[in-house]
């Protein structure tokens, strides 16, 4: 299965520039680091917001999971990276009831 709405998923600037890509993030430091190093930086964001939407498209639905938030969707394969080297990543949309487009959650590096 794919992500519902794939091709209209949203991916918000502050998930990339405050969260995934920011070294002084309590909870994205480790994060920032790996995808820093992969060539991805805060001034071009939209980078890699293309690329986790791409990712998003190009794989299938590994898992799903429904709360009173949404139903989320958890998607692992290869992210393409400004550096050529694309990594496994694992990343992780929501769809809410009251927004039927997917939104970018998370993601972080696949061992």
């Amino acid at each position: 299965m794919k992500l519902p709405n794939a091709d209209q998923a949203i991916v918000q600037e502050p998930k990339i520039t405050r969260y995934l890509l920011d070294l002084t993030s309590p909870k994205g430091k480790s994060k920032a680091v790996f995808f820093r190093a992969f060539g991805f930086t805060i001034e071009q964001w939209q980078v890699m917001a293309d690329a986790l939407k791409q990712h998003a498209t190009a794989h299938e639905v590994t898992s799903t999971e429904a709360d009173e938030h949404g139903t989320r969707y958890v998607i692992e394969g290869v992210l393409h990276t400004p550096d050529g080297r694309n990594p496994q990543v694992r990343a992780v949309w929501i769809s809410r009831e009251d927004e039927p487009n997917p939104s970018f959650v998370s993601a972080y590096p696949l061992k």
